[in-house]
């Protein structure tokens, strides 16, 4: 994998250097996923059935044990490992929140996260899960096909908007449309939530634009740098033209994101996506620290 000006590409033991050279104290990456193991292992075979389908190899990077992909974020740089959790069906998201509430007692810079789905007593478990210490919420709307804007999730998301912990929410198009999926959705919770802290996973690729808008439009949206941009993510969705000046105009929205460990290509290659686009020193510092840190709520004097 080269560059468009065919020099090497970076790879990961290079990546502390990147954010080492900006004066920056690690990366600030929202989109990470440690999951439960037999979890973990479904999305590997989901990955690995969906690229003999498609044709498209989607091959697992880092298919390695939890202690193995753990020594690995934190040798990139990563100061805090979200979990991400998300539910795809009613009656997932209670255990996996006590599953997250147990990673982030035995993982010292684990960031403590939750989920939810518009099921009954979804309030009540969320609400659990923030008194716990949650920090960060993840939703699946392509998965778990569901409508965002369900009125069963009102509640959850009035706790969200009043204690301002951020969602990463999967609500575009990509890599296949769903029922829900796109900006409408979204933009109906606003509506009726307009102080929500969202953070619009793959930046809704591949509605890239009208997402891009939404984050213009509300002050606390927000569009994680996950996958895009990529060689990979070029082939299907790719990113439309003059759309890095709308990332440059969102300078302070624009967070880093991973999807690691689920992803078909080194962690650097993202990172080296971001050099591309050649936005300045100012923007990177945002994107790979400021922003992610302001969200999580990381302490770079404290790290």
């Amino acid at each position: 994998m080269t560059d468009p000006a065919g020099s090497p590409a970076l790879r990961d033991a290079d990546v502390p250097a990147v954010w080492r050279s900006l004066g920056l104290p690690g990366l600030a990456d929202i989109h990470v996923h440690f999951l439960p193991e037999g979890m973990l292992r479904k999305v590997w075979q989901f990955f690995d059935e969906r690229g003999e389908r498609d044709g498209v190899p989607w091959t697992i990077t880092y298919r390695d044990p939890e202690d193995e992909r753990l020594a690995t974020v934190r040798r990139l740089g990563l100061r805090a490992v979200p979990s991400l959790t998300y539910a795809h069906k009613p009656g997932m998201s209670a255990w996996l929140n006590e599953w997250c509430t147990e990673f982030a007692a035995r993982v010292p810079d684990a960031l403590h996260s939750a989920t939810l789905f518009p099921e009954p007593g979804n309030a009540d478990y969320l609400a659990r899960a923030l008194d716990s210490g949650a920090r960060l919420v993840k939703m699946h709307v392509q998965v778990g096909a569901y409508d965002p804007s369900d009125r069963i999730l009102d509640d959850a998301w009035d706790q969200l908007q009043q204690r301002g912990v951020p969602v990463v929410i999967h609500c575009g198009s990509g890599p296949a449309p769903g029922r829900f999926t796109g900006v409408g959705p979204v933009r109906e919770v606003l509506r009726r939530f307009p102080d929500l802290s969202l953070v619009i996973a793959h930046a809704g690729l591949p509605e890239y634009l009208e997402f891009a808008d939404l984050a213009t439009e509300f002050a606390n949206v927000h569009l994680d740098t996950t996958m895009v941009g990529t060689d990979f993510t070029e082939r299907f969705a790719p990113m439309p033209s003059g759309y890095a000046d709308r990332w440059r105009d969102l300078q302070h929205k624009v967070v880093l994101g991973s999807d690691f460990p689920n992803i078909p290509y080194p962690y650097a290659h993202q990172i080296e996506v971001l050099q591309r686009l050649d936005l300045g020193d100012a923007w990177m510092r945002d994107v790979l620290w400021h922003n992610g840190a302001r969200l999580m709520g990381l302490d770079a004097a404290s790290l």
